[in-house]
């Protein structure tokens, strides 16, 4: 996406957030502020939660305890340290602390869903969780713990022990306890009023942040296959026919017309090509013939998930929510359409690392009979490209075992009040995993379609495939003979990640 000016500030309302908000906040960050018209409703909102408490009406995570404990009345009182207890206790989480990048937008999602004002949170707590993200004060979330219902509780404990002064935080390379954290940057810890610990605590952030953090890897991911698919129909002087328009409008089905076209775009003109206009090869393997339908069934998986994804963005997922002065208690905080959205992306970026796997193997082959095995110069004595293909089936298959739908999983939590779960979070962990092991086998492919064209010199392939080869040789030169492919496979990874190897055919 191309970003044009930088944003000096981002305004949140609850309602207005749009995903490409979100893809380009990373890398412009500016500043974050809540709206008037938010800050309102909050208010509204907090002022119906303090009528509850005066009133001695019981409400769920107002007056009562949590989970199995929700039959609990709490006097007034007691309330506000019921939130304490609530931020402290929930705050169980373990393994290693989650990336900056997750943890700025698990900070953005939650200021933004209690902007919505269905909470019942005062504005101060916005202002404080916006007040950490501009100054990039960064909670220690451990990544394990939660198993998205209700909510992704444990997560968000250990965000929201920091706004109390309790809890661990990054500012820069500094890692900061207690009440040092705030003091960092002139705020002062939060005291929760009646239901804003629960406030804080009970929403998929972190849920919703791996998932968009996948959907967002996704689409530089099937740019980087469509690429490196049309380098490998070089590589291998493969036919185009497979592209052609009138077989696509056939299928009927948008994605793999569109995915045909992007391959037709950059299979132009190739001296390549004419060269085995008259060959015996009837048809290409199914990894090259095929590509059209594979990648157009991926993006009408990113179709899918960037629809729900961006009603996600601006969704309440807290309960119980406050309409009109009303306590009503609800589901919203159950993340399976998160979860379904991770298991569904990771299965789709799979099936791109798979296909590339056996495109890489194609390669290898010596199915184009002007290439030597492995693409070695002296075969034999030189491997060749022999054990990067071992390396990408390697991650091929690990992501055969990710790619287990961790929504279709349930344990009982709660003494059995939240008897069915999630697991969302750990979708959208496994999520991040098979992005990042696909962009490597990409990587690898693209460093070995390179390599197929340079081996066919003085043939040229097309001119746009010539502008992505000379991109590529400008991070990995060529070298003919044996040596390290770690680093060469890295740099390409980079590439693919960074979304640099898309802009090469603009």
């Amino acid at each position: 996406m191309s970003i044009g000016k930088k944003r000096a500030a981002l305004e949140i309302d609850g309602n207005s957030l749009t995903l490409a908000d979100l893809e380009t906040y990373e890398m412009e960050r500016p500043r974050v502020r809540l709206a008037d018209p938010a800050r309102e409703r909050m208010k509204s909102s907090s002022d119906a939660v303090a009528r509850t408490v005066r009133n001695g009406d019981v409400s769920y995570g107002i007056n009562t305890g949590f989970g199995a404990f929700a039959n609990t009345v709490i006097p007034p009182e007691k309330t506000r340290r019921l939130q304490l207890n609530l931020i402290r206790s929930h705050a169980c989480g373990t393994g290693d602390p989650l990336t900056a990048p997750i943890v700025r937008r698990m900070l953005l999602l939650k200021a933004n869903s209690l902007a919505a004002g269905f909470s019942g949170a005062r504005p101060l707590l916005v202002d404080t969780l916006l007040t950490m993200l501009n100054a990039d004060l960064l909670p220690v979330i451990p990544c394990q713990g939660s198993v998205g219902a209700s909510g992704d509780l444990a997560p968000l404990a250990h965000l929201a022990l920091v706004l109390i002064g309790e809890g661990e935080a990054r500012l820069g390379k500094k890692k900061l306890q207690g009440t040092a954290a705030l003091e960092a940057i002139d705020a002062k810890p939060l005291r929760p009023w009646a239901k804003e610990g629960l406030a804080l605590l009970n929403g998929t952030q972190l849920s919703l942040a791996l998932a968009l953090e996948g959907l967002f890897e996704a689409q530089k991911l099937l740019d980087a296959s469509i690429i490196a698919g049309a380098m490998t129909v070089e590589g291998l002087a493969g036919s185009y026919a497979p592209f052609d328009d009138r077989i696509q409008r056939a299928s009927r089905l948008p994605g793999q017309i569109e995915a045909a076209r992007r391959l037709r775009s950059l299979l132009t003109d190739s001296e390549i090509h004419r060269s085995h206009e008259d060959c015996d090869r009837v048809q290409d393997p199914y990894a090259v013939r095929c590509m059209p339908q594979v990648f157009g069934a991926v993006q009408h998986t990113l179709s899918h998930a960037a629809e729900v994804l961006a009603a996600a963005i601006n969704g309440v997922s807290d309960n119980p929510l406050i309409f009109d002065g009303e306590v009503l208690s609800g589901g919203n905080f159950h993340a399976e359409p998160i979860g379904f959205i991770s298991d569904f992306l990771a299965i789709a970026i799979a099936e791109l690392a798979s296909i590339s796997e056996r495109r890489i193997d194609l390669l290898d082959r010596r199915i184009n009979p002007n290439l030597n095995m492995f693409l070695a110069t002296e075969p034999g004595l030189e491997s060749g490209f022999m054990m990067a293909h071992v390396t990408a089936a390697a991650l091929v298959s690990e992501n055969k075992t990710y790619s287990h739908p961790a929504s279709v999983d349930s344990l009982p939590t709660s003494a059995g009040q939240e008897d069915h779960v999630s697991m969302a979070p750990w979708a959208g962990r496994k999520l991040q995993k098979i992005c990042a092991n696909a962009t490597r086998v990409l990587g690898i492919e693209l460093l070995v379609g390179a390599h197929a064209i340079d081996c066919q010199r003085p043939l040229t392939t097309t001119p746009e495939l010539q502008r992505v080869h000379k991109g590529l040789r400008r991070n990995v030169p060529y070298r003919g003979k044996d040596h390290r492919l770690d680093a060469d496979i890295e740099a390409m990874a980079v590439l693919v990640s960074s979304g640099r190897l898309a802009q090469l055919v603009e």
